[in-house]
């Protein structure tokens, strides 16, 4: 069982001449101004007499102190720190970008960066000739020939089974097999919830951020191109070719695929006008792909972007 330890009741009264200590954070003016910081283990939280302490820390010298490296959170008066170094831990509604590593009888078998395998089940996929149909057993015998080991796909997150693992569905035209980009993994702490996970950039690239840390960098491809006379076009939505890409838009893809690893080294959130900001910084001051990998570009982005927002 869990337990919270709550501060001692009598605090120490310490005279008003006492120099203040500076190191303390303010979690009141944080966390009022809609911040989160950043802590390291062994950092000093808050040694306020009124706070509970909660997972990811613990209680010295009537202080609380981060025991993982991670972002501060409080709800009311309890305060935890969430490490970013963690497994994804998914919700109902959840837009997760995942990769196929099973495939086995009316289901596929998930890796969405959970602490186990997400399912995905033959009943939960569009299939060709009409998406309310029932599946029949050639269906089940085809089911390669719509997901295999090591496809890439972009689903949510419908349910959840006994033994706590995903259950995922891909019955949207939003949803379904990747093709024509990149995949980057940053710590799923970094992705923030938004009204949308589909974000489209001015440089002809479509970004979907994955709840749970994975991220799909691709070029942009029209609604329309993707439906058929029937809602959808089943031979292109299970295709494993590529679009051909021309150089510009491979040069776009790498340059936004960096600029994610170097956000994400630097623990910054991620967020469509946060994304559009610094694409626009690289374009502005001129910063290839493999520039921005260099540390001093990188610190001169975060700090830009960090300063504008």
């Amino acid at each position: 069982m869990i337990s919270f330890t709550p501060f001692p009741a009598q605090a120490n009264r310490a005279s008003e001449h006492t120099i203040p200590n500076t190191d303390v954070m303010d979690l009141d003016d944080d966390f009022e101004a809609g911040g989160s910081k950043i802590t390291l283990p062994g950092e000093t939280i808050t040694s306020s007499q009124a706070y509970m302490r909660g997972h990811g820390t613990y209680v010295e010298n009537e202080e609380v102190i981060a025991s993982v490296a991670g972002t501060i959170e409080r709800v009311n008066k309890l305060v935890t720190v969430r490490a970013i170094s963690t497994k994804y831990n998914p919700e109902v509604g959840d837009l997760v970008v995942g990769r196929i590593t099973e495939v086995q009888p009316r289901r596929w078998k998930v890796d969405a960066n959970s602490r186990q395998d997400a399912v995905l089940m033959l009943s939960s996929v569009n299939l060709p000739g009409g998406v309310q149909r029932r599946k029949l057993e050639s269906d089940e015998l085809q089911m390669r020939n719509f997901f295999e080991d090591g496809d890439l796909l972009v689903a949510e997150v419908q349910a959840f089974f006994a033994d706590g693992a995903m259950s995922l569905h891909t019955r949207s035209l939003k949803y379904g097999k990747l093709r024509n980009g990149q995949l980057v993994t940053i710590p799923p702490l970094l992705v923030r919830r938004l009204k949308s996970h589909f974000i489209t950039l001015p440089c002809g690239v479509d970004l979907i951020l994955g709840l749970n840390g994975y991220i799909w960098v691709s070029k942009h491809v029209k609604e329309h191109e993707q439906e058929g006379e029937e809602g959808f076009d089943a031979e292109t939505i299970y295709s494993n070719r590529n679009d051909p890409i021309d150089n510009s838009t491979r040069t776009a893809i790498s340059r936004v695929t960096n600029i994610i690893r170097v956000l994400a080294s630097h623990f910054v959130p991620l967020t469509d006008t946060l994304l559009l900001e610094a694409y626009e910084w690289t374009v502005e001051n001129d910063t290839d792909a493999k520039g921005l990998l260099t540390e001093d570009v990188g610190d001169a982005l975060v700090a830009s972007i960090t300063g504008r927002l």
